[in-house]
């Protein structure tokens, strides 16, 4: 007797629990970019404020092509432009690599803002209590102008979480990868794009909300 081969089966709790690891690698994608990227833009940052020729005619260039070209023409380039210079990366440090970039490209205008928004007289008291310009902006500009810029750097982190589904394209299973897999073998987009929304809020919105109790915290 025959037996009949089943392409297509239903949504079940393995299912569910293959997008939760997905989520995971989302989450652990997601932030070793943005931690990456936000010390690399905060550098970048300082030296577009510093460095007046070379932020002019070298490094804003450079960080203007990385915010303009959409990201997933960079990740598809870096992907395949890497092995020819010798680089043999998996799709994760290649995903890796490319937010961290692009995130560092955002955050570098917010890094600038946040030092342009401690005024001169400020500076220059603490400079005359005897500061270094180092102790300055350790002490001075870190603080207040971090408080300042730090709802833009905020959004800029959840749209890197957001946008590291395109890293999907590289083969890297994450949230949207693994939605992609499960929708192809159930025939059930509207059930699991539904949970991988619900997962994606999951990740979004406690970080939305500490970041609002800590601004409500700041303006007290």
């Amino acid at each position: 007797m025959e037996q009949t081969v089943q392409f297509f089966s239903g949504f079940n709790v393995n299912d569910f629990l293959f997008l939760g690891e997905a989520a995971g690698r989302t989450l652990l994608i997601s932030f070793v970019s943005i931690a990456l990227g936000t010390l690399l833009g905060g550098l970048f940052g300082w030296a577009l404020y510093e460095g007046k020729l070379f932020a002019t005619f070298a490094l804003a260039p450079v960080l203007d092509v990385f915010r303009s070209v959409p990201l997933i023409i960079q990740l598809v380039l870096f992907y395949n432009f890497a092995p020819i210079v010798g680089l043999r990366l998996d799709p994760f440090m290649s995903g890796v690599a490319v937010l961290t970039i692009y995130t560092a490209a955002l955050v570098a205008n917010v890094a600038r803002g946040g030092i342009e928004a401690v005024g001169q007289p400020m500076r220059r008291a603490a400079r005359s209590l005897g500061m270094t310009y180092w102790q300055d902006l350790r002490y001075v500009v870190l603080p207040i102008g971090g408080r300042a810029v730090f709802p833009s750097w905020v959004g800029v982190a959840l749209g890197v979480m957001k946008d590291s589904a395109l890293v999907s394209v590289l083969g890297y299973v994450e949230l949207l990868k693994a939605s992609q897999i499960l929708i192809t073998r159930t025939q059930e987009p509207f059930l699991i794009l539904a949970f991988a929304g619900a997962f994606y809020f999951a990740l979004s919105y406690p970080i939305s909300l500490y970041a609002d109790k800590l601004e409500r915290r700041w303006a007290q």
